[in-house]
C-alpha cells in the first residue's frame, strides 16, 4: 500500500470516553463499515464529508428525521473517500505582529499649565500617548489543532485573536499573516473563517433547533434541500451535545431558557455549520463553569480534528482543558512569553529557573510567575528574552512539534482550497472540480430575497413569542386614541370647534412619531447580532434593510387602522368613508416615516437612553416648525428650511386638507365672527346691527346666517397653498423610504466591526 504524500509528526489524539449520539443503529452499521473500508485506505474524512454521508442515510430512511438512539466514535473520523485528493494541511502563520493604540493623557492642573514633564524634561501639554497592545507577536496554527492564546486580563489575548481574524484594520497593524505561505486577503477570510464573540449573541425566544436551523438557511446554500439542512442541523445539535436542550429557548433576563454552556455551544454551533476551514474564539469558556468549559473545549477539539484550524483565547484552563490544546501561546502586556506545545511547559521554564512543581496546574504556575515578573522592576524582559532564544534554539534542532513535510509540490493556497472543498468542507454552494474555481465559491451562500425571506420568517418568530412589546405599542395607541376621541368628542362648526380640530390634528399626528421611539431599543438589541453575522458574510446588509422594512408594514397597519377608527368618527371629521380612509393613509404615513426615522438614529446611537434622548428632542423640533404653533407665512426666514425638513408638517397638512379642503362647507357664519374677541359678550341683537351696518359700509348683505368662513380660508390662514394632500402623502411616503437608505448606509460604513 502506498503513503500518501502527506507526513506529519502531529497525530490525531484519541476521544476515549466521547460517546455523543449522532446516528441511529442502522446509520451505524452502515457507517463503521464505511469507517473501516476507509480506514483502510490511509486518509482522513472532513466533518462535511460524514456529516453528508449522515444526511443521504437520513433523506432515505423512511424513519423520522429526528434520531432516537444515535452513538457516534469519533475516531471513524479518520476516513476518506478514494476519489477525494490528497491535501496539503493548512498552516496559519503569523509573524511580528505589532498593533498600538493612542491614549490621551489625562488633564491635570500642572498639565494645563504646561509644567508637566517627560522623562527628557520636555513639556508635554496634553499630548497623546502610545500602548502597545501587540509586540513583535509570531505563532502558527495549523489544520486539526487548537491553538490556545493565554495570559492575564489586558494582556493581548483578544487583540492577537482580532488581529488573525482580520478585525483590526490594516492600516493599524504591523506584520504579516499567511495562510499556506500566502497572504490572506480579507474577502477570502470572510468565506473560510468565522468568528465566536465572547458574548453569546442570540435572539431569546428561538429554540436551540430553531437558532440552529436559521443559520443554516443563512450558511447553507439553496441548492441543498431542506430535508439535507434539517438532517445537517440535527447531526451538528448531537456533535454539540444539545439533543436535551433543542427544544428549549435561548432565553434572556425575563425568559428562562438554557444553561451558559448550552447557550454558548449554540453560539458555536451557528458558526460552523457551514464547516469553515478556520475558526476563531474569544474566550469561549468565560463565565462557565468547569464542566461546561471542559465541554466546550471538547466540542471544539472535535472541531478541529475534523480538519479545520481552532484558534481561541483562555483566560485560565483547568488541568482537563489543557489535555485538549495542543498549542499554547502566553502573553503579557502585548509580549510573547511562551509559544509551543503544552509538553514543553515544564522542560521551558526548568531551563528558565523556575520549574513547575510536580503537582502543580502549570497554567496556573505560569501566570503566577507572569504576574510576579510583572510586578518586578525588570518587568517580563528576562523570560520574553528567553523565550526568543528558545524558539530560534528549537527551530534549529527541529524540535517544533508536528513539522510539515511535503514529498510533491506545494500546491497554492487556492489548490488547497479547492481540494479542501471538494472533499466537503466549506459548505457554501461552490464547486471545486478545477484547481482555479476557489473563486467560485460565493461570497454570499443564498441570493438576497432568500435572506430576506429567513431574516423576516426568523424575526418575525422571535416577535410572535413575546407579544408583550407590541401590545404595549398598540395599548398606548388605542389609549391615546381614545383620549382624544373623548376630549375632542364630536366638534362643531364654529370658530372654536376650528381651534379645536387643529389642535387635534396636530396632537395626533405627533403622538403617531412619538410611539414610533419604541423602535430603538429593537435594534440596539439586534446591533450585535446584526454585526458578527455579517461580518463573516451571513447575509447582505441591504437584505436586512429591506426585510426590517418589510415585516414592519404590518404591524403599523394594524396601529394605522385602530388609530383612525378609534378617533375619526367620535371626532366627527369630515369625508365620509373616503375621508376616513385618507385619514387612516395619512396615519399610516406618519407612522412608517416615523418608524424609518427612529430605525436610522437607532443605527447611529448606541446607547438607549441617549437614542430617546435625541429622538424626543427632534420630534419637539419637527411639530414646532410643523405649521401649528406658527403658520408658514410667519416663520423667519432664517428657519423656514427647517419647516420643510419637518416630518410632522406634511402629514400636518394632509389632514387639514382632508377636513377643511370645502369652498361650500362654513365654518364661521355671520355673528360667529365676534366668538373670539371681546364682542363676544355682547348680546345677539346689537351684533346683527353691526353685521347690517359693516354690509352696508362694504356694499353687501351680511345676516346671522352669512357664510364668513370657509375651509379654504382656514388653509389659507394656516398658510397651507402650495402642496396638496396626495403630494404631503407621497412626500411622508418618500421620507419613510430616504431615511431606510440612510440606515442602510449606516450599516454599511458603521458596523465594520474593525478596531482602528
Amino acid at each position: 500500500m502506498s503513503l500518501p504524500p502527506l507526513m506529519s509528526s502531529a497525530k490525531p489524539k484519541a476521544l476515549a470516553g466521547d460517546n455523543l449520539p449522532l446516528f441511529t443503529p442502522t446509520q451505524r452499521i452502515e457507517l463503521e463499515g464505511y469507517s473501516r473500508k476507509a480506514r483502510s485506505n490511509g486518509s482522513s474524512s472532513t466533518l462535511a464529508e460524514l456529516l453528508r454521508r449522515v444526511e443521504e442515510a437520513q433523506v432515505g430512511d423512511e424513519a423520522p428525521s429526528t434520531p432516537s438512539s444515535h452513538v457516534l466514535q469519533m475516531t471513524s473520523l479518520a476516513s476518506s473517500s478514494v476519489s477525494a485528493p490528497a491535501a496539503y494541511p493548512f498552516v496559519l502563520s503569523f509573524k511580528n505582529l505589532t498593533y498600538s493604540v493612542n491614549v490621551p493623557r489625562k488633564l491635570s492642573f500642572s498639565s494645563l499649565l504646561g509644567r508637566e514633564k517627560s522623562s527628557d524634561g520636555a513639556s508635554l501639554p496634553g499630548r497623546a500617548g502610545t500602548k502597545v497592545l501587540l509586540n513583535d507577536i509570531s505563532g502558527e496554527a495549523r489544520e486539526g489543532e487548537i491553538m490556545a492564546v493565554l495570559g492575564a486580563s489586558g494582556s493581548g489575548k483578544s487583540t492577537l485573536i482580532d488581529a488573525l481574524a482580520d478585525r483590526i484594520s490594516k492600516e493599524s497593524l504591523g506584520g504579516a499573516i499567511t495562510l499556506n505561505g500566502e497572504v490572506l486577503e480579507s474577502r477570502l477570510l470572510k468565506v473560510i473563517s468565522a468568528y465566536v464573540m465572547q458574548d453569546d449573541l442570540l435572539f431569546p425566544m428561538l429554540t436551540v433547533e430553531e437558532t440552529l436551523m436559521f443559520s443554516a438557511e443563512f450558511r447553507l446554500p439553496r441548492s441543498l434541500s431542506k430535508s439535507r439542512k434539517k438532517a445537517r442541523v440535527q447531526v451538528l445539535i448531537d456533535q454539540l451535545g444539545l439533543r436535551n436542550a433543542a427544544g428549549t429557548v435561548i432565553g434572556d433576563e425575563g425568559h428562562r431558557g438554557v444553561s451558559g454552556g448550552e447557550r454558548r455551544r449554540v453560539s458555536i454551533g451557528i458558526d460552523i455549520i457551514h464547516d469553515p476551514i478556520i475558526l476563531f474564539l474569544d474566550e469561549p469558556t468565560s463565565g462557565l463553569d468547569s464542566t461546561s468549559a471542559f465541554m466546550v473545549v471538547k466540542v471544539l477539539q472535535r472541531i478541529a480534528q475534523s480538519g479545520s484550524i481552532v484558534v481561541m483565547s483562555i483566560h485560565q484552563p483547568s488541568y482537563r482543558i489543557m489535555s485538549l490544546l495542543d498549542r499554547l501561546i502566553f502573553l503579557s502586556r502585548g509580549n510573547t512569553v511562551f509559544n509551543g506545545s503544552p509538553a514543553d511547559l515544564p522542560k521551558f521554564f526548568a531551563e528558565f529557573g523556575h520549574p513547575i512543581p510536580e503537582h502543580e496546574n502549570r497554567t496556573e504556575f505560569v501566570l503566577d510567575l507572569i504576574r510576579e515578573l510583572e510586578e518586578t522592576p525588570g518587568g517580563t524582559k528576562s523570560i520574553v528574552e528567553f523565550n526568543k532564544s528558545w524558539e530560534a534554539k528549537q527551530q534549529s534542532l527541529g524540535l517544533r512539534n508536528g513539522d510539515i513535510t511535503w514529498t510533491g509540490p506545494k500546491p497554492s493556497l487556492k489548490d488547497a482550497i479547492s481540494a479542501s472543498v471538494s472533499r466537503g468542507k466549506l459548505v457554501s454552494g461552490g464547486s471545486a472540480g478545477d484547481s482555479n474555481q476557489v473563486v467560485l465559491v460565493p461570497t454570499f451562500a443564498n441570493p438576497f430575497w432568500m435572506e430576506m425571506l429567513v431574516i423576516s420568517k426568523r424575526s418575525m418568530t422571535n416577535s410572535r413569542r413575546m407579544p408583550e412589546l407590541f401590545g404595549i405599542r398598540f395599548g398606548a395607541v388605542m389609549v391615546t386614541g381614545i383620549i382624544l376621541a373623548t376630549m375632542f368628542r364630536h366638534l362643531d362648526n364654529s370658530p372654536k370647534g376650528v381651534q379645536e380640530r387643529l389642535g387635534f390634528f396636530a396632537f395626533a399626528m405627533s403622538t403617531t412619531f412619538y410611539t414610533c421611539a419604541e423602535a430603538i431599543p429593537v435594534f440596539l438589541q439586534d446591533r450585535y447580532i446584526f454585526m458578527r453575522e455579517t461580518a463573516y458574510n451571513a447575509y447582505r446588509r441591504y437584505s436586512y434593510v429591506l426585510a426590517h422594512a418589510i415585516i414592519s408594514v404590518p404591524s403599523l397597519v394594524i396601529l394605522s387602522l385602530a388609530f383612525a377608527a378609534t378617533t375619526f368618527w367620535p371626532v366627527g371629521l369630515a369625508g365620509g368613508f373616503s375621508g376616513f380612509m385618507f385619514f387612516f393613509y395619512a396615519v399610516f404615513a406618519a407612522f412608517w416615516a416615523g418608524s424609518s426615522f427612529v430605525t436610522f438614529l437607532s443605527g447611529v446611537v448606541s446607547h438607549v437612553m441617549l437614542g430617546f434622548t435625541i429622538v424626543v428632542a427632534i420630534l419637539a423640533y419637527f411639530l414646532l416648525f410643523s405649521g401649528f404653533f406658527i403658520s408658514r407665512n410667519r416663520i423667519p426666514p432664517y428657519w423656514i428650511w427647517f419647516h420643510y425638513l419637518s416630518l410632522v408638517k406634511y402629514p400636518y397638512e394632509s389632514v387639514l386638507q382632508n377636513e377643511f379642503d370645502d369652498p361650500a362647507k362654513c365654518f364661521v357664519r355671520g355673528v360667529q365672527m365676534f366668538d373670539n374677541t371681546p364682542l363676544a359678550v355682547v348680546p345677539e341683537a346689537l351684533k346683527l346691527r353691526m353685521l347690517k351696518n359693516m354690509g352696508s359700509t362694504l356694499g353687501m348683505n351680511l345676516t346671522g346666517s352669512t357664510c364668513v368662513t370657509t375651509g379654504v380660508d382656514i388653509l389659507r390662514t394656516q398658510g397651507i397653498t402650495d402642496i396638496s394632500k396626495w403630494d404631503c402623502l407621497w412626500i411622508t411616503i418618500a421620507w419613510g423610504f430616504f431615511f431606510r437608505v440612510l440606515f442602510y448606509f449606516t450599516l454599511l460604513y458603521g458596523s465594520k466591526n474593525k478596531r482602528k
